[in-house]
Formats: C-alpha cells, structure tokens, sequence
C-alpha cells in the first residue's frame, strides 16, 4: 500500500524529529526535509518534482498546489542531493535501510545504552537526519542544535557527534575537551592529516567516514564497511556499494535509477583503491583533470598538499587554460605559525611524491575553503578564479 508524502520546510527540532519518528514507524506520511529559506525559484522547482501531497511549515500544514503522487510503503525519507537550478535528483530511503544503517553504527561504535547524539548538521542533507536516526534508533532523545557553535557543542554534554572537517577545526581552535565525545564521526569531505592527527592527540575518538544519501549517508568507517555493507571497486575504477543500506531510487526518475545501478550495487561517481582489506577514496570522477592530455585525480594531490607543514587546508580544481586545456590549481588554507608556502614549493612537495603533470601551476591562498550547505567544498566556486 503506498503512502502520503509531506515536503518538511522546518528548522532542525522537536516537531521535525517527531515527524521523522512518524515516517520510520509507519503512523505517519513519509517526509522530506527541505531547509527553510531556500530561494522560492529552487523551492518551487524542488516541490514540483517532488510532489508532495503537503507542505509543512513553522505556520502550519497546507496542501500541495502541485502535482501530488504517494510513495511505496516502505519509504520513509526522501533527500533532495541537487537542484538549486535544473531538475533536482531526490533520494527515496527505505525505513528498514535507515534502520540497518543506525543500528550498524551504533554497534561499530560500541555505543552504550542512554549515550545520547548531538545533531548539528542540516537536517536536509541526510548526515542531518542519520543522527536523529541513530538517537531513535538508540532510545534516546538527541541534542539538537540548529546552528553550529564551537562552545555549545562542546558543552552539550553528548556521546556522540557526526561533524564535517570545518567544524572539527573549529572546535580544536576553540579549545574544546574533545575526549568528552565517546565518538566524533567526520565526514562530508576528505578530512586534512594535521586535523586528524591533531584531534586524536587531544584524545579524540574521530571515526573518517564515507557514504551518500543514496547510502543512508556513512556506510564505510576508516575505510571498512558496516555490517552488511559490501564496497568493491569496478574496473573503471569507481566504487560500487551494495548491501541493505541502499537507497530504493530517485522519486520519479526510473531512468537515473537503472543508470546508477550495477546489479544489485550502486555505482558512485567516486574513485576508490582496497588497500589490504580498507577503501580509499582517491576523489571524484567529475573532478578529475584533465591537463596537457594526461589525467590528474584531483582529490589524491589535495591529499599530498595537505600534508605539507604550510598547508592547513587544501583544495584542488581544474581551471580552464589555452595550453593546457586545464590547469591544476591549489585552493590552499595556510598553516598557522607556519611560512606561507609558495607555487615553487608546492609543486617542488607534489613532483616528489606525484607524477609531473600533477604539479599545481596556479596558487591561490584562502582564509578558509568555502563550503556548501553540506560541508563540502564549494568546488564549481573554486573552478573560478577570484577577480
């Protein structure tokens, strides 16, 4: 039997975690969270190829003006992974794949009983909205923060906290207890070694993760999968996943779905290598570069700068180029107390460890990467160079 779909225009708190509770369970519609003040162009277009059967605001319930089709059964939430202009790709997630995927983590995890989740992610992107599942999942009440605040977290006197790489540094800068966590899960983008190194110093239990909403958000922790979850790497070189974490299909696009499937495996746009028994995201496909004719994997050089001492942070991105076609650029954040690198020196550290061609020839020097809402860098920002 299928059932009704609500569109969540609401700030993370109570009323959306009781919706979602309402989803998982079956006594509710299923939902789909969209973050309040999205541009009304981008809503209008996200409700359209959506169609709810009503929208759910902090002023009330309305029906759809729209077009209004159900879901299967089993689906709970819905995540929309693209679409501020264009068509928008919407996720379905199955209550029972939400579920596995909560259950693994907290066993990966050794959480205990009572351990209660802080949330202080966007509840519309499914790392969000995967931590109020695990506090459900876990019996608990989460903690619940609508905006990040280096102190409030750190005196918000929860277990365990899902961060992307920005927040984490803040919190170290901030000189926050980070051994008070009983996990920190990072994810959302590739995390700098400083940081990682840095935080575990301090005592931190941090846990790199790696998934997408078509996962249920993290499925492979340190580069092993959860239980049940099953990462190989195809002869094209990117990651398929397979397992009962699994999206069921993008809402009313049967032909993205067939296309992203292999079998019973999801193929990913990312890269990977298994290295004795751990996956290792290389980057993108999308952001490979191509310069001069040779291919340079733009996520394996930002691995390299990042371990340079004068780089906090790095970024790596194709810039259009008359010679080379696209040139490698370095975004670099630079290292605090440390001499601010250089273009020569760079690439000096990247042809010692990394083909010619995967040298940078351009610099740019930030005070910080922009990010997208999801903690991602902002990399279509980045491919153009600041005037």
């Amino acid at each position: 039997m299928d059932r009704r779909l609500h569109a969540l225009v609401l700030p993370p708190g109570p009323r959306l975690f009781a919706a979602l509770a309402a989803a998982l369970d079956g006594t509710g519609p299923a939902i789909c969270p969209i973050a309040p003040g999205t541009p009304a162009p981008a809503l209008a277009a996200l409700l359209d190829a959506l169609a709810p059967h009503a929208v759910e605001t902090e002023d009330g319930v309305r029906p759809h003006d729209g077009p209004a089709e159900p879901v299967a059964a089993g689906t709970a939430v819905l995540i929309a992974t693209s679409g501020s202009t264009g068509t928008p790709k919407i996720v379905e997630l199955g209550a029972a794949a939400l579920r596995h995927s909560a259950a693994a983590t907290l066993d990966r995890l050794g959480a205990g009983a009572g351990e209660r989740w802080l949330c202080c992610l966007p509840t519309s992107h499914i790392a969000g909205i995967q931590v109020l599942v695990r506090a459900l999942e876990g019996g608990t009440e989460p903690i619940i923060q609508p905006r990040f605040d280096a102190g409030a977290v750190a005196a918000a006197g929860a277990a365990h906290v899902s961060l992307v790489p920005t927040q984490l540094r803040r919190l170290l800068e901030a000189g926050a207890d980070l051994a008070k966590f009983r996990s920190i899960l990072l994810g959302g983008a590739a995390a700098p070694p400083d940081l990682l190194d840095e935080a575990r110093r301090r005592g931190a239990r941090v846990l790199t993760t790696y998934g997408m909403s078509e996962t249920c958000g993290g499925c492979v922790y340190d580069g092993v999968p959860l239980d049940g979850v099953r990462a190989e790497v195809g002869g094209d070189g990117r990651i398929r996943l397979s397992g009962p974490v699994l999206f069921t299909g993008y809402r009313r696009r049967p032909d993205l779905t067939a296309a992203a499937r292999d079998g019973d495996r999801f193929v990913t746009q990312d890269l990977g290598v298994l290295e004795g028994g751990r996956l290792r995201v290389r980057g993108r496909v999308d952001d490979v570069i191509n310069t001069g004719g040779e291919k340079v994997v733009a996520g394996e050089v930002a691995a390299v700068l990042a371990r340079h001492p004068g780089v906090a942070d790095a970024v790596v991105v194709g810039r259009p180029d008359a010679e080379w076609g696209e040139r490698v650029t370095a975004v670099v954040v630079p290292a605090a107390g440390a001499p601010v690198p250089d273009l020569d020196g760079l690439r000096a550290w990247v042809r010692a460890r990394m083909p010619a061609a995967a040298a940078p020839r351009e610099l740019e020097l930030v005070d910080a990467v922009p990010l997208l809402p999801s903690g991602k860098p902002d990399r279509e920002r980045l491919r153009h160079a600041r005037r």
